[in-house]
């Protein structure tokens, strides 16, 4: 069995859990997330505080479904609670970005400037021109989000310059010697 299956989600004071045999919904403070079930391999019940999930075959993909399954719930929960963010570093002279609305300008050393749209769900900030903040409740989308804006200059081997993860560290090439 799945050992992350096994273990329970615990649901704070704030948030209403729905559960039906095709999805599940979690409702908090900061808005509504909705997940599909597979109801043949995996049994989802909600008990008292709780939520747990029960395999209903034997076999492996009912095993890591559950596993699975539990890690989205658990990441809905926090996401309706507390949400997510994702903090991106321009590194790079002339690198800037802006936010426009619901639009995010971006200045990487290309001969025109890049506009990413923001699906819904998503706040963007830029706390100074080099610096962006991706904030959201749905964890996948958040990533999804910080890793499209990174892919315009992801950074580069010799200089390290481009759109980088806060906290990541880029190996950086030696040159080549004469």
């Amino acid at each position: 069995m799945s050992r992350i299956g096994n273990s329970p989600v615990v649901l704070p004071d704030k948030v209403e859990v729905a559960v039906t045999p095709e999805q599940i919904s979690v409702k908090g403070p900061l808005g509504t997330l909705t997940q599909r079930l597979s109801p043949d391999e995996v049994k989802v019940e909600k008990v008292d505080n709780r939520i747990e999930f029960k395999v209903t075959s034997n076999s492996r993909q009912a095993n890591a479904m559950s596993g699975t399954l539990r890690a989205l719930v658990a990441n809905m929960v926090v996401g309706v609670t507390k949400g997510f963010e994702k903090r991106l570093a321009l590194v790079g002279v002339g690198y800037r970005a802006q936010v426009q609305g619901d639009k995010l300008n971006l200045t990487l050393g290309f001969s025109r400037p890049i506009v990413h749209p923001m699906p819904k769900g998503i706040k963007i900030e830029t706390p100074s021109q080099t610096e962006i903040v991706i904030k959201g409740m749905d964890r996948q989308l958040v990533g999804q989000v910080a890793a499209e804006v990174r892919a315009y200059r992801s950074p580069e081997p010799y200089k390290g310059k481009g759109v980088r993860y806060v906290g990541e560290q880029v190996v950086l090439k030696e040159t080549k010697k004469k």
